[in-house]
């Protein structure tokens, strides 16, 4: 699944377009990398995203085409 998508889904980030913005400012990393939207987000993966100030590190523990919003939490697990 695309990482734009994923961010959407688990609601992380709120809508596509805004994920999509994130990650081409740089302001998205995965693995210690810095990616495009069109990275391919894998079970297992680090998603390190940075909102002004505040930076949020996530593990994916799942990748679902769809869910619900009481179930997106349970796609990730939050690190620190």
């Amino acid at each position: 699944m695309r990482l734009d998508k994923y961010l959407k889904v688990s609601r992380l980030i709120k809508r596509r377009t805004v994920a999509n913005e994130a990650c081409d400012a740089g302001r998205v990393s995965a693995n210690g990398k810095p990616v495009k939207a069109s990275y391919d987000v894998k079970q297992g993966d680090i998603i390190e995203i940075t909102f002004g100030t505040r930076t949020v590190k996530v593990r994916v523990e799942a990748v679902a085409e769809f869910t619900t919003k009481d179930n997106a939490a349970t796609m990730y697990t939050v690190i620190e």
